[in-house]
């Protein structure tokens, strides 16, 4: 391993600690504005890291490398175990009295955000420790997008590599990234501020606005009350946060091309097409069911039949009702939306709807070939066709996917958890959902109850499904540190 790609990686890793560090001073000034000790805690947290952070700065400042695979791998895992560890450090020391293990699992579940959370009282908690927690998920969220954008296909393991919506250079949606990026944040902020002010006239307070728009946005369900969205008990905000939730899981580079280019022919991305009908699929299928079998209106199965699958499918991890108490096939449902998640490109996580576009074309075409073995025969994503390469990295991302879930499940039993909570608690770390199927996990439950190992094997879990996996396993080969 080159030393200068060390001195780079903890170098840029020292800045996005910096920055994370001032963003500690935004909860100290609310719970300092309310009257709550915790501003200490932010305060002397934010002063403590960025500090810390400052000078590993100055100590590896340098001329940066070649940004090559190695690098990228290399920074994505650190500057993604950085997050998570600032992260902790104001919720650890708080007055809740977190154990370190549970305040970097509360840390990891709002940077890549999850959702799962293991404190238990929302409602009485300082509002320094809600925002902190809504903050993590809303930078998360940035974080991710830029990762399925802009690091990952050059890293050859997202998707976004495929998704060219013309062949040609002056058809990419921007000739430059830094407009790329600029147009990207305008989008985040707009769609936050957006989902805010319609929770506000939906009867939300501004603070939990403010807070679920964020976390909304992120796709990432961390709430201010420990009902989540059953608190407030209102049809319109399930119905806007579906909508948000929905928007969201699309690729934002495809909203970048409709708001600033009204570029139309960007929503032709075959994965929309398959996200909406694995959704809308789910959804009305559950209202049915729990009209026929609950006698529930129609009207009100299907908001809350959409909005929850919604809130799985899009990894949102929101939840109105306790659905695994609609019936075993809700149960059925809800597992299965686990692993699916949204679309490339997004804030969502899951397996992704692309991987089954691309594995669909795949199967076709290799049962196409058994009828004709001399014919050629391409596997297309859309208009693109999709090479070896990429093919092998979707069924790879698969395989080692349903491999991490059976492995993590049988870890979970080995720490004494019923077969339920094991595999649901696994699958809904590693798609980055939230609340998990049982008593235990399940939306009506938490995760404050999972002892501190176990909290450890779901941290690493969501660690590897944000990072889609692949890449933090490339760490392990031992090719990877030759020089």
């Amino acid at each position: 391993m080159n030393a200068s790609l060390l001195r780079s990686t903890i170098y840029i890793s020292a800045l996005c600690g910096l920055y994370l560090s001032v963003a500690m001073f935004l909860p100290a000034i609310v719970d300092l504005y309310n009257g709550h000790d915790d501003w200490q805690v932010f305060a002397m947290s934010g002063v403590m890291v960025g500090g810390f952070c400052a000078a590993a700065a100055l100590a590896t400042r340098g001329p940066p490398p070649v940004f090559n695979k190695r690098f990228g791998f290399l920074l994505v895992n650190v500057l993604w175990l950085v997050f998570s560890i600032v992260g902790a450090i104001p919720l650890f020391l708080a007055e809740y009295n977190l154990s370190f293990a549970q305040a970097l699992f509360e840390s990891i579940s709002g940077i890549t955000t999850t959702g799962s959370t293991v404190i238990v009282g929302l409602d009485d908690l300082p509002p320094g420790i809600l925002l902190w927690r809504s903050l993590l998920c809303w930078l998360g969220g940035i974080g991710i997008v830029a990762l399925g954008l802009f690091v990952l296909p050059f890293l050859k393991v997202g998707g976004m590599s495929i998704f060219k919506l013309e062949s040609s250079e002056t058809d990419k949606p921007f000739a430059r990234l830094a407009s790329f990026t600029r147009a990207f944040l305008a989008v985040y902020v707009a769609l936050t501020i957006a989902c805010a002010i319609a929770y506000d006239l939906a009867g939300m307070s501004h603070f939990d606005a403010v807070n679920h728009a964020m976390t909304t946005i992120a796709t990432a369900g961390f709430s201010t009350h420990d009902a989540s969205f059953a608190f407030f008990d209102s049809n319109t905000i399930l119905v806007i946060g579906a909508i948000f939730l929905a928007i969201c899981s699309l690729p934002f580079s495809v909203l970048i091309l409709l708001a600033v280019r009204n570029r139309l022919d960007a929503a032709r991305d075959p994965q929309i097409l398959v996200f909406l009908g694995y959704l809308c699929g789910i959804s009305i299928a559950l209202a049915v069911y729990q009209h026929l079998r609950n006698g529930v209106e129609m009207s009100n199965a299907l908001i809350h039949a959409f909005f929850n699958m919604t809130s799985i499918v899009s990894t949102g991890g929101f939840a109105s009702d306790d659905y695994t108490q609609w019936g075993p096939f809700a149960v059925l449902l809800a597992f299965f939306a686990t692993f699916a998640g949204g679309c490339s490109g997004s804030t969502a996580g899951g397996i992704k709807a692309y991987r089954f576009v691309v594995i669909f074309n795949v199967v076709r075409a290799g049962l196409s070939r058994l009828v004709y073995p001399n014919a050629m025969y391409t596997v297309r994503y859309g208009r693109v066709t999709v090479d070896a390469e990429t093919q092998r990295g979707v069924f790879l991302f698969v395989s080692l996917y349903i491999f991490l879930w059976v492995v993590g499940s049988i870890g979970m039993t080995l720490f004494g958890y019923d077969i339920l909570t094991a595999t649901s608690s696994v699958i809904t770390a590693l798609s980055n959902v939230g609340p998990g199927i049982g008593p235990i996990i399940g939306p009506a439950g938490n995760f404050s109850t999972i002892s501190d190992p176990a909290l450890c094997l779901l941290s690493l879990m969501m660690l590897l499904g944000r990072l889609e996996v692949l890449t933090v396993l490339v760490l392990l080969t031992p090719v990877f540190w030759r020089h």
